[in-house]
């Protein structure tokens, strides 16, 4: 084996896209991964005509790197954007799919929203800007917006996209544009409207904001990345690893699925793990060292793909429905991957993603198959109003599935920032900071290639 320039912990997105940029860029790489295959949580399955993701079921196109990285690989994997109808988002209320306001009509029609409400939100322009830095994502949005649009528009976009609790996410990481919004420009509607009128650059307008997935499902992006980097630059089935600094930079030691021993040295090693695997990855920092990383709290989910052959219930003419905490049900929401993307069911039939669990019902994950299924046919049967069985039931229980950027987040990025300053050459990446999105892990995958790339 070559000895690598650079080591990098974990095969998801972010590893594999920081494979990617490193190699283009001449450098040699070696990827280690514990699981049996890469990809991380992207999985996408293929079963009696239908397609279904076990992991992420979209993205969003909201970063220029990301959109190049399709352009790179356009002749590996076929980017697929979302049927327009995937503008469309539902909210319910009092057991109604209401579509979320799209525009200024809609907006003053709908019923998600009181009439105060309505009201405060043609004043938010002229509101003073906040001025406390660790303000919630509940306490921003009460203050310029107003209660029934934390209820019925941010708590359940939270839901849909931390599995989250507003009261508990701060805004400046949860969210920072919002958060730049209004320190910028003192409002969300004015900052919008100005930003609006600023010319981007062609790279900038890459960066369309639409809603996408790979043709055939997003494991054709994984298999992309690693045709690309090659499959002997990736080690799967690796058990148990550990980094250790020594004269040369780090050794890595590595126990394989067959229980061999391997010790790999590299002057630079990037950690894309979670912040649970921390401490067994890097022994030689002490429990205090990392506590404000391995306090990061992670919403767990249950993600279960119901698919039907003839499908019977409600018209699926949206992305989704999303169910505020408000409602008081068992579910965070349900996708329509069949209504925006073609081939992911058979022709009349229906391919849905229910969640359950998220930070406030953590509980969920420990509900047995039957339970769990019990619950989704139910909640799909009263607000879909369909009453067949689905032809194709599949459960999937992520522990740590979304990171949640709280008040701790300030602290731990103090700590990583000094523990990279204390060990030159290491560097700890995923979505412990930086964003949770495929398109953040993109992003942050191609600024540590540009970094190490620039220093040699």
């Amino acid at each position: 084996m070559k000895r690598p320039e650079i080591i990098i912990i974990g095969a998801g997105l972010t590893g594999l896209s920081l494979g990617y940029f490193l190699k283009n860029s001449g450098k040699n790489i070696m990827i280690l991964e514990k699981g049996a295959k890469p990809g991380g949580v992207i999985n996408t399955l293929s079963e009696n005509g239908f397609v279904y993701e076990k992991g992420p079921n979209t993205g969003v196109l909201s970063t220029p790197e990301l959109a190049m990285l399709f352009e790179e690989l356009k002749g590996r994997c076929m980017l697929e954007i979302a049927n327009p109808s995937a503008k469309k988002r539902y909210i319910l209320k009092n057991s109604v799919w209401e579509p979320l306001p799209s525009g200024p009509v809609s907006a003053i029609n709908t019923p998600l929203f009181s009439f105060k409400d309505k009201l405060r939100i043609l004043g938010e322009p002229f509101r003073r800007k906040g001025t406390d830095p660790d303000e919630s994502v509940a306490d921003l949005v009460v203050r310029r917006l107003g209660r029934s649009y934390l209820d019925y528009a941010v708590n359940p976009f939270i839901s849909g996209v931390y599995a989250g609790d507003p009261e508990k996410l701060i805004t400046r990481y949860a969210l920072p544009k919002l958060y730049a919004l209004e320190q910028n420009y003192g409002s969300f509607i004015g900052g919008s409207l100005a930003k609006g009128r600023i010319k981007k650059t062609e790279t900038e307008l890459k960066a369309t904001r639409e809603v996408f997935s790979v043709r055939g499902g997003l494991s054709n992006l994984i298999k992309s990345l690693c045709d690309e980097i090659g499959y002997e630059n990736i080690q799967t089935g690796c058990r148990k690893v550990s980094i250790i600094p020594d004269t040369e930079g780090y050794k890595v030691n590595i126990e394989t699925s067959s229980s061999d021993i391997k010790i790999i040295h590299a002057p630079k090693v990037v950690t894309t793990s979670g912040a649970y695997a921390l401490p067994s990855l890097l022994p030689f920092l002490q429990p205090e060292e990392l506590v404000n990383i391995t306090e990061l709290q992670y919403a767990g989910v249950v993600q279960v793909s119901a698919g039907y052959s003839s499908w019977t219930g409600s018209k699926l003419d949206a992305f989704g429905g999303l169910v505020p905490a408000k409602e008081k049900r068992k579910i965070l929401g349900i996708l329509f991957p069949s209504a925006i993307f073609k081939g992911r069911a058979p022709e009349n039939g229906a391919l849905l993603s229910v969640f359950m669990g998220g930070i406030n019902n953590m509980e969920a994950l420990e509900k047995d198959d039957s339970e769990i299924t019990d619950i989704v046919l139910n909640e799909i049967g009263k607000t879909l109003n369909n009453k067949t069985k689905p032809d194709l039931i599949k459960i999937h229980r992520y522990l740590h599935a979304i990171p949640q950027y709280g008040r701790s987040t300030g602290a731990r990025l103090e700590t990583i920032s000094s523990i990279e300053k204390k060990y030159p050459g290491l560097i700890l990446a995923g979505n412990i900071r930086d964003g949770i999105g495929m398109a953040d892990r993109v992003k942050q995958a191609f600024a540590i290639s540009r970094l190490l790339v620039k220093n040699r």
